[in-house]
């Protein structure tokens, strides 16, 4: 069980004059709906998207050699080769900025990977960031979102992490203020999810009035969280795995105000009002079994 509570800005402790540390949140998905097709084939979408106080750590720092060197360590390590989204992010950043240094990267990742919070898409705005800071900033606000839209749809909203409606493929968002403070029990089940493989088992009559819907709901008061719980991609991801029902009936069993899945999963999480009762629901869980039990705070 795990989790972490830091501030919003992810660059939060630079590592001296050649060097700068970092950590990248998570996210959830507290409403997913597909409203459309592009022609180019992704999803137009309307969602919740809230950061979380689960985070990957990164450290980034000066070398002699040219290239980047990128080391991945911690529970979820990935490949640190050319795909990885932290070193496509590395490279487009010196790219864009004119550089030709030379960068050694740890990435320390706590975050599951393809579990539906967005931890690569974090990873590599951190990094955008991050380079940002440490080279003194030769970029514009605007040219690290243009970067951020082109290594992923999720990588725009975690230049500024916070509570937002997010439209078009992800990457329009309008922040809301005011987002309750509740605490979350994250579970996954220890699979991975691709969020292609999910949109491509899609099969739904496209959501209509879905802007308007959450706009009402949420000025509602008091706010009703639960009438804002609903993925589209649930469906497609619950039924190659079953995992995903059970873990809601225990999460809502436990005493949660309600319960999800997140992105294309398949991460599923539980709303608490306080701490306490999230810790409680969190050890109900692992006595159950279940592997990877997260309490959080939303940011």
């Amino acid at each position: 069980m795990g989790g972490e509570e830091r501030e919003k800005d992810q660059t939060l402790h630079e590592a001296g004059g050649n060097g700068v540390h970092l950590f990248a949140p998570a996210k959830l998905n507290l409403r997913l709906k597909v409203i459309g097709q592009r022609p180019d084939g992704y999803h137009e979408l309307v969602s919740i998207m809230v950061p979380v106080g689960l985070f990957d750590e990164l450290d980034i720092r000066l070398q002699s050699a040219q290239g980047i060197r990128l080391v991945c360590k911690g529970s979820f390590a990935l490949s640190p080769g050319e795909d990885n989204l932290v070193y496509r992010a590395a490279a487009a950043f010196l790219d864009a900025a004119g550089l030709t240094a030379g960068l050694a990267i740890e990435l320390i990742k706590r975050i599951p990977v393809a579990a539906g919070l967005g931890g690569g898409s974090s990873d590599a705005a951190a990094t955008l960031l991050g380079l940002n800071r440490l080279f003194h900033r030769p970029l514009s606000q605007g040219r690290i979102l243009t970067l951020a839209r082109s290594l992923g749809a999720d990588v725009p909203f975690f230049i500024d992490p916070k509570p937002c409606i997010a439209r078009g493929i992800g990457d329009l968002l309008e922040p809301l203020d005011g987002w309750p403070q509740v605490w979350y029990v994250l579970v996954n089940p220890g699979m991975a999810v691709s969020t292609a493989w999910a949109f491509r088992r899609l099969k739904l009559e496209l959501t209509t009035g879905e802007y308007a819907y959450i706009v009402k709901t949420l000025k509602k008061r008091p706010l009703e969280l639960s009438e804002l719980l609903e993925n589209d991609l649930e469906a497609v991801t619950a039924a190659h795995y079953p995992a995903i029902g059970k873990l809601k009936e225990a999460l809502r069993g436990a005493g949660a105000l309600g319960a999800l899945m997140s992105g294309s999963g398949p991460t599923v999480f539980g709303v608490f009002e306080s701490e306490r009762q999230a810790s409680l629901a969190a050890d109900r869980l692992l006595d159950e079994g279940w592997p990877h039990v997260f309490v959080v705070r939303g940011m």
